[in-house]
């Protein structure tokens, strides 16, 4: 038997939503240390930095390679090293979620790496962990958690399987959101939170999410924004305005009825209307202090640039208006 030890573990930090050149840098920093296990702690931005480092390691590829829409698109052929994820923050679900989010700010948007090597082999997921998570990040985490409830609920793509997790996610949202976010320190919150960001995590796996998310990314990648303040900012918005063209289109769409029983689960009112879910959704992000996206320099007249770019967003395809139920 071998009395050397094995090498300590390389710390290498992640400063903020990871970009095609973190990817890079930090693939670089792993080979340089030999490593072969990847272990990811911190927030949605971490576990997907992570995700992309084993992928890329396991495969002795460039993020461009695989990157879909700003590059090939090619598939994984390799499997990724072992890869764990131990989130910090209830937000993305990025731990059981099967790609990494990338900027590419040359191109002016985010895109993601795919493929069934990305899902980590091990998912911590400890509410414990959240304690120390501050406000600002629990509420912008948070309605991220519950927007990825929400869409796979009310998507073209939902299925009986799908809805039992978002159901039960925005159950926990409606009733530990604003807790969790007024006390830090709630476990039972945390711990309601830290199972709706999960739950969200594999809805969306499986069920796709929708326009919040279309247009978040792209925006996104054209301001320093943090994700889930983004999918905040236009989320009473955009369920209003997909309310109103369903209603427009077929008054009798089922996806009315789940933005309706989406409103019960999420105030806790038997009798809620889709107008009070909106209304609760809109006074939840005041309440959390999250400001709107003109707060973070996005200039208005880029708003065609915008729709534009986010009408061929991959999270579009599970928007409600994608398709006739």
């Amino acid at each position: 038997m071998s009395d050397r030890l094995p090498p300590p573990a390389h710390v290498h930090p992640v400063r903020g939503e990871p970009t095609v050149d973190d990817a890079r840098d930090a693939v670089a920093a792993a080979r340089a240390h030999g490593a072969d296990v990847v272990v990811a702690v911190g927030g949605g931005s971490v576990l997907d930095l992570g995700k992309a480092v084993a992928a890329l390691l396991g495969n002795g590829t460039d993020p461009l390679d695989h990157l879909e829409i700003v590059g090939r698109g090619a598939p994984f052929t390799r499997p990724s090293v072992p890869f764990v994820a131990v989130p910090t923050t209830a937000g993305t679900g990025s731990e059981v979620t099967a790609n990494a989010v990338l900027a590419a700010p040359e191109a002016g948007l985010k895109a993601s790496l795919r493929g069934a090597g990305l899902l980590p082999r091990v998912a911590l997921v400890d509410p414990l962990l959240t304690l120390g998570c501050p406000p600002a990040v629990t509420a912008a985490s948070g309605l991220d958690a519950l927007t990825q409830c929400l869409e796979p609920f009310v998507s073209a793509l939902a299925n009986p399987v799908t809805d039992g997790l978002s159901r039960e996610g925005l159950r926990r949202a409606g009733r530990a959101l604003r807790r969790a976010y007024t006390d830090g320190s709630d476990v039972e919150a945390r711990t309601d939170m830290a199972l709706c960001s999960l739950l969200g995590g594999m809805s969306l796996a499986n069920a796709k999410l929708g326009a919040v998310h279309g247009f978040a990314g792209v925006i996104g990648g054209m301001i320093d924004i943090p994700h889930g303040a983004a999918c905040a900012a236009l989320l009473a918005p955009v369920v209003e305005a997909n309310v109103r063209a369903l209603r427009s289109r077929d008054a009798a769409d089922p996806a009315l009825d789940r933005f309706a029983e989406a409103a019960r689960l999420l105030t806790g009112r038997p009798d809620a209307t889709v107008e009070a879910g909106v209304a609760w959704l809109r006074e939840t992000v005041s309440l959390l202090g999250v400001p709107g996206l003109d707060a973070y320099g996005l200039p208005a007249q880029r708003s065609d640039e915008i729709v534009a770019k986010a009408a061929g967003a991959s999270s579009m395809k599970g928007n409600p208006l994608s398709r006739v139920w």
